[in-house]
């Protein structure tokens, strides 16, 4: 069975975050539940989900500011990986952004995530030889 795409919906929100936890994506600093709010203020729309039978089994943010587009929370679940369920997602999310004008996309690995690194070079992505920054300017009260 292929995986279908479609825009998140509220009613995924456990969904997503219990999908986010077992991928090993959510981060103390970071309440998954805010996050999620957080998105569903700007570009709604590009917030996806990817589901098999009825059940949600992985998800993508993009975002794009005008000068580069963004890719947040790809997860696959693990009994749906192998399938192209994460290649089918960045394909509708590069789909999405180019159709914005968006000409390039960034995105963020962990540095020790050898599995993801290989996963965006497979599909055509390389290190930018760059240093990432952060600032948090508000503090979230995790309920991860």
């Amino acid at each position: 069975m292929q995986i279908q795409i479609r825009p998140y919906e509220e009613s995924d929100e456990d969904a997503v975050v219990a999908l986010w936890k077992a991928c090993g994506l959510t981060r103390p600093w970071n309440d998954p539940h805010k996050d999620i709010a957080r998105k569903l203020a700007v570009q709604r729309e590009w917030f996806l989900v990817g589901t098999l039978e009825g059940r949600v089994v992985a998800s993508v943010m993009a975002g794009y500011e005008g000068h580069r587009g963004w890719v947040n929370y790809l997860a696959v679940a693990p009994v749906a990986r192998m399938r192209g369920a994460g290649r089918a997602l960045m394909a509708e999310v590069e789909r999405l952004l180019l159709a914005a004008g968006c000409p390039k996309i960034n995105l963020q690995i962990r540095s020790d995530n050898a599995a993801v690194i290989e996963f965006y070079r497979r599909l055509g992505y390389g290190n930018d030889e760059v240093v990432s920054f952060g600032k948090r300017l508000v503090e979230d009260e995790s309920r991860a």
